[in-house]
């Protein structure tokens, strides 16, 4: 079948949520159940455009950021995206959001992408939401607020669940490294939802292991959900992961379940 036949389900949003946050993730639910009864795989994989970020957009990206954008600016708040780049509402508030992670995989039929979103006043993130499209479960947390995700609180490598980005032609080296320590290792392709699995305490890291890949929308959600669950979020070679609206700033990006593991995986990058 050309068409992806499985529904997409209403996710159950915690009652806290702001309201500007939940009407994005709103928004990326009903347009990406819309674009898979409405398109074919092909349709949805078509690259239209080439995004802020510098990497080709997705008919399936653009049509789930175009809802976002609507709401975003319906709630008269700025927008922060992977494809549009930053949108200025003239709020002192900015949603920083991946409306669509792992593109290819919600193309094709993959169960593994999801909305992402941040909230940032001042370019300080205070509030952050991953929402699992194809499985409705969503994760959810406040700064300052505790939270029911724990990571597994793991502190070392040897024998560690990490979740890898796939290897590239310029980190083959360092991915082995990691690899050849980890216990049990998965590459899904997409970094949001990969993150918020470490904050659960279902996988123990996830890691760009040096290809300096990843955006601040890739990461933003982690960098709240992941601390408020007892773990950590660093870049390997320790720059610092700042709210920036330019999108042509990559890192290397580390999600543990502790600090130490953070360090550790970052060591074995780093060679």
């Amino acid at each position: 079948m050309t068409f992806i036949p499985w529904p997409i389900p209403e996710p159950v949003l915690p009652a806290s949520v702001s309201p500007a946050l939940a009407d994005a993730a709103s928004a990326a639910v009903v347009a990406y159940r819309s674009a898979r009864r409405l398109h074919t795989r092909p349709e949805l994989a078509e690259e239209v455009a080439m995004g802020a970020d510098g990497t080709p957009t997705m008919f399936v990206d653009s049509l789930v950021e175009d809802a976002i954008a609507e709401s975003a600016q319906s709630n008269r708040i700025n927008l922060l995206s992977e494809e549009a780049g930053f949108i200025d509402n003239g709020s002192s508030t900015t949603l920083v959001v991946d409306p669509l992670d792992g593109s290819a995989n919600a193309a094709s039929g993959v169960p593994l992408s999801c909305f992402s979103g941040v909230l940032a006043r001042d370019s300080i993130a205070v509030e952050a939401m991953t929402v699992w499209l194809d499985t409705g479960r969503v994760w959810w947390a406040r700064v300052g607020q505790s939270t029911p995700y724990r990571t597994t609180g793991r502190t070392t490598l040897d024998g560690a669940a990490v979740s890898l980005l796939r290897p590239k032609r310029n980190n083959g080296d360092a991915w082995q490294r990691v690899a050849a320590r980890a216990g049990r290792l998965r590459i899904l392709g997409t970094t949001c939802l990969e993150t918020a699995l470490v904050a659960e305490g279902s996988v123990d890291a996830f890691a760009d292991p040096g290809s300096d890949t990843l955006r601040i929308v890739d990461l933003a959600a982690a960098l709240v959900l992941v601390p408020a669950a007892g773990g950590a979020v660093i870049d390997a070679n320790g720059r610092p992961l700042d709210f920036d609206p330019d999108l042509t700033r990559r890192w290397s990006g580390i999600a543990a379940a502790s600090s130490a593991l953070a360090d550790q995986v970052a060591e074995a990058i780093l060679g």
